[in-house]
């Protein structure tokens, strides 16, 4: 029998060119299944653990805090790689205070991961480069959890502003940074002072703080009487001291005293321009109201040279003695006015609006 006949068929049965096509089908399916199960078996995933760590990445510019996002990944190596979690901001000198915290992926290594060939090692400084920015910071805690150990903190804080600017402070200011809330003005007072043009402020504020090793945190600074802080809001920026931890500016009971004040060899002009009635603060509810005044001339004194004295009155000199009414709160520690403890002998200043009275308390009654 002929291989192929004179139609073309393949032995007299099958057509040449359609065993063509069934040879060719066949051959795609033989490598298409080739492909799927045969070779060598694929490498298999490496093992990985994962552990958490804090990271204080110090000040940044606020260029780039505005691109630091949780979600943020970086792998230095084929076995490693860091992502960000969470993300704290707080006011630090002139720029944004970072501290981060992060995943862990690495290793298995002796009781811990091994991340970039290393252990994550308190202190040990680690790199994040994303395709927007590159950063670096040391690792100030290790541990299970992927977030920061946030609080809201309420501290008392104490500056002293220039007048107009002190009238700007109210409640409901935030201070932001990168579009987060890191701070909220609760409430505010603000009382005068011995200089016309300065107003001493305190602010009642929350402040978005994280917990190290037990300690409230905020702006790289322990949260703790004393200390310094500084809170840039949009029209002004507070360089205060913290006077209470989670105080309010209500601390102690409101009262009224009547106070005795003295002031010695002051110009009559001055004496004569504080009279009965005046108020510091509002009419209805006053800081302090003059309820009287006594002002008799300042005396002086002079010495012959034979050794005689003479006293007489000074032509121009007064010597004044007020009584006021004063707001005041009834502390644990004391009575206090505009803040301050109020005892005998302490200086408290009035501002009566036509004329600044700064006095020497005398006496204090009930």
């Amino acid at each position: 029998m002929e291989l192929i006949d004179d139609d073309g068929d393949l032995f007299g049965v099958v057509n040449v060119v359609d065993a063509l096509v069934v040879l060719l089908l066949l051959a795609v399916v033989v490598a298409g299944v080739a492909l799927v199960f045969g070779g060598d078996d694929p490498a298999p995933e490496p093992d990985t653990e994962t552990t958490y760590a804090t990271l204080d990445m110090g000040t940044q510019p606020a260029y780039v805090v505005d691109a630091i996002n949780e979600g943020d990944t970086y792998e230095p190596d084929g076995s490693s790689t860091i992502t960000v979690t969470d993300v704290h901001l707080t006011p630090r000198e002139d720029d944004v205070g970072v501290t981060l915290r992060v995943q862990l992926d690495g290793t298995p290594g002796d009781d811990t991961v091994s991340y970039a060939g290393a252990p994550p090692r308190l202190g040990r400084s680690l790199t994040i480069a994303t395709t927007r920015y590159e950063v670096s910071g040391q690792i100030r805690a290790v541990g299970d959890d992927d977030a920061l150990d946030r609080t809201d903190q309420r501290v008392i804080l104490r500056d002293t502003l220039d007048t107009e600017t002190a009238a700007s402070v109210t409640a409901g200011d935030e201070v932001r940074l990168a579009g987060r809330t890191v701070a909220t003005v609760e409430e505010v007072a603000t009382y005068a002072t011995g200089n016309a043009s300065q107003t001493r402020v305190f602010l009642e504020t929350t402040l978005d703080a994280h917990r190290e090793d037990g300690q409230a945190r905020f702006g790289g600074v322990p949260l703790q009487r004393g200390q310094s802080l500084t809170l840039p809001a949009d029209e002004y920026t507070i360089d205060g001291q913290i006077e209470r931890v989670n105080g309010d500016l209500q601390l102690g009971e409101t009262a009224t005293r009547s106070v005795t004040l003295r002031m010695d060899e002051v110009h009559r002009d001055t004496a004569d321009a504080i009279r009965p009635e005046m108020t510091e603060g509002s009419t209805s509810d006053p800081v302090a109201e003059v309820t009287a005044v006594d002002t008799e001339p300042s005396i002086i004194i002079a010495t012959g040279d034979d050794g005689s004295v003479t006293v007489a009155d000074h032509p121009v000199n007064r010597d004044v003695t007020i009584t006021a009414d004063l707001q005041v709160r009834e502390t644990a520690t004391g009575v206090q006015f505009k803040g301050e403890p109020l005892r005998s002998g302490t200086t408290v200043t009035l501002d009566l609006g036509t004329v600044l009275v700064e006095a020497e308390v005398v006496s204090i009654g009930g």
